[in-house]
Parts: C-alpha cells; sequence; structure tokens
C-alpha cells in the first residue's frame, strides 16, 4: 500500500485519495473527484472533494475535506513562522486520539520536517454548517461548546507530558516565541493606524496598557494548565443543523497552547455572544463549565479559580484580533471580525478588572 504523499490541492489526483482511504482502512477506489473550495481561513485552505467511485465501499465517505497552506504568501509566511502548519498536524497525530472534545475524524495528515507544507483530510462535517464570529451563537450552541471545552480541558488537566513536545505552545520544551514585545507593540501601532477611525478610545486604552506591559503576560499563568485550543471561537466550529450533523464540532488547532483552560471560555463568550447577553448569562455558564470538569473527574479547582483565570481570558482574544489582523491577507470580513473580537475583548477585560493583574 503506498502512503500518500504531502501535496497541494491542484495535485491532487483519484490515486491520491484513493491511497488516503486505503490507508485510513477503506477498501475503496476514486474514479474521480468534484473539487470546491470551503470556509473563511485565514491561515489555510481548506476544499471539499466530492468523490465518485470506480469500486465503493459502505464506509467510503461521499465526500472528504482537505486542509492545506494559505495561498497567500503573508498568510502562508505566518503559518510557517508561528508553527501554526506543523502543530495542528502534530495534534490529530498525537493528541487527537486522547482528547474527549469533539474532533472531525482525520483520514490523513502530514507535514514536512520544516512545517512549511502539511495535508490535512477529515471528515466532511456537512450538513454540520460552520460558525460565524460576526453573528455570534445562541445560548443554547453557547451551552454545548461550553461543555466542549470542559472535555477538552479535562482531557490534559495538569499533563506534565505536554511540557515535554516542542511543538506545544507554552511547553518546557518548545523554543522561544518568535513573537516578541517590539513585534507585539509595532503591530498594535501598526493596527492602530490602520483602523483609527474605528477604534474607540476604551479600546485604545485597553491596547496601550497590554503592550505596554508585555512582560507581565508571561507571569500570568498561575492556574491549572491543561491543552488549551487558544482560538476558540465560532469560525473554528461546527455546528449541526436540522438536516442533521454533530451538535457541535471543534476545528482548527493549530494555536493550541500549554494554558489555564478557563482562557478558551473567556475567549469563547467574550466573542461570540453580545456583552449584555455574555454578562447575563456568565455565571451560568460557568458554573456549567465547573460542573462538567468535576463529572469528568478534576479536582481541586474552585469557582474562585475559575473566575480568576476566566477574568484574564480576555487578554487572548485582544491580542489575538489585532496580531491576526496585521499578519494575514487583509478582506474585508476579517477587518469587521478582528475589529469585532477586539472591542468585545477589550468590553470582557473591564468588565472583570484584569487590567490590575498587569500592574
Amino acid at each position: 500500500m503506498t502512503k500518500p504523499d504531502i501535496r497541494c490541492p491542484a495535485a491532487v489526483d483519484a490515486a491520491w485519495l484513493t491511497a488516503v482511504l486505503q490507508g485510513a482502512g477503506v477498501d475503496a477506489v476514486v474514479a474521480g473527484f468534484e473539487a470546491n473550495n470551503v470556509g473563511t481561513g485565514q491561515i489555510g485552505e481548506s476544499v471539499r472533494f466530492k468523490l465518485a467511485y470506480e469500486r465503493d465501499a459502505d464506509d467510503a465517505p461521499r465526500s472528504i475535506v482537505g486542509k492545506f497552506p494559505s495561498p497567500d504568501d503573508t498568510s502562508r509566511g505566518t503559518g510557517i513562522m508561528l508553527g501554526n502548519y506543523l502543530r495542528e498536524v502534530r495534534f490529530y497525530q498525537q493528541l487527537a486520539p486522547r482528547a474527549l472534545v469533539k474532533t472531525p475524524r482525520c483520514w490523513f495528515t502530514d507535514t514536512d520536517e520544516t512545517g512549511g507544507e502539511f495535508v490535512l483530510m477529515m471528515e466532511d462535517l456537512a450538513p454540520a454548517e460552520q460558525g460565524d464570529q460576526l453573528k455570534g451563537v445562541t445560548l443554547d450552541q453557547a451551552r454545548l461548546v461550553v461543555e466542549q471545552a470542559a472535555r477538552l480541558h479535562a482531557s490534559f488537566w495538569g499533563d506534565e507530558g505536554l511540557d515535554d513536545l516542542p511543538w506545544v505552545q507554552g511547553a518546557k520544551a518548545a523554543p522561544a516565541s518568535a513573537v516578541t514585545p517590539e513585534m507585539v507593540s509595532g503591530l498594535w501601532q501598526a493596527f492602530r493606524v490602520r483602523y483609527a477611525d474605528r477604534l474607540k478610545p476604551h479600546w485604545v486604552d485597553v491596547g496601550e496598557a497590554i503592550t505596554a506591559n508585555w512582560s507581565r503576560f508571561g507571569e500570568m499563568d498561575e492556574g491549572p494548565r491543561t491543552l488549551a485550543h487558544h482560538d476558540f471561537r465560532p469560525d473554528n466550529m461546527m455546528f449541526g443543523t436540522p438536516a442533521g450533523g454533530h451538535p457541535v464540532t471543534v476545528l482548527d488547532w493549530q494555536s493550541f497552547t500549554y494554558a489555564p483552560g478557563a482562557t478558551d471560555v473567556a475567549y469563547f463568550l467574550a466573542g461570540a455572544l453580545s456583552p449584555d447577553v455574555r454578562r447575563a448569562n456568565e455565571p451560568a455558564m460557568l458554573a456549567l463549565y465547573l460542573a462538567e470538569l468535576t463529572r469528568l473527574g478534576v479536582t481541586g479547582y474552585s469557582t474562585d479559580d475559575l473566575r480568576r483565570d476566566y477574568g484574564r481570558g480576555g487578554f487572548q482574544l485582544f491580542l489575538t484580533a489585532f496580531f491576526a489582523a496585521m499578519v494575514v491577507i487583509q478582506t474585508e470580513r476579517g477587518d469587521r471580525m478582528f475589529l469585532q473580537m477586539l472591542g468585545s475583548a477589550a468590553d470582557h477585560i473591564l468588565d472583570h478588572g484584569a487590567l490590575a493583574a498587569l500592574s
């Protein structure tokens, strides 16, 4: 049996798709396919392949989704610099089998030694639909996501083995980050200039406080550490529809880190709910998260611990918003999305008095 190689979407053919499926144990032969881009990814390119078979099998998928490096040089360079491509491949190869969170089935994934070339062939989750950061989510969807966050975090709670993996951000074995204080400050100032007429004063105040006190961020991970997704937002999730699909599936494992898990909860709730809805429902959402952690065997983590870690979690959403806006290809939707994330994060940070942690 021939192992598939790493190739770009244009080089995919029926023989290669056959090798992907047969390598995953599906005894089928692909005769042909249709390929169409899907999703709104900023770092990677996703393509749906609708398959026709020369020899079918009961477990052969009707379609499969592939993820590849971005064709845009800026976005691709960012994915390589930050280790995004390598990290996602390693997640599916080594961590996904242990994770209780719902992820798509991986048919095949591989990367080169540099992490600059990769391919990830996944289950097509349709008729589930991708979430939309700009539209947000319903409270029912938010509850499902909070439960999935707890399932992910409980899977790796206090797992010091993650410290030995150099491709896990925040691990002891990880190389020094390419992100320097000077880079962060420069990107923030460039963001301020680009979006000057669209920024509210309190957003700017938060950004100035964060970049002026960047060194404090490495000292703020006080809580128990676990595997945190770190880009936990609707665009990186698929939600079931009346036509079917899993209730919620978490995608885009390019940014995960070894850090307090409550950061994911804050990142999601602050970005996916309007500030008023978030404020009204935060206590219930946090209680749900803690109850699910406890059900899955996590002990010694109190409500006060959760509130501390959750209160600081908005920083990651704010940082991602302005950082990503300046290092990926600029689009109209991207502009609106990053500004929405930044504003929601600023409100969350101020609501929880989190700036005090920087002093």
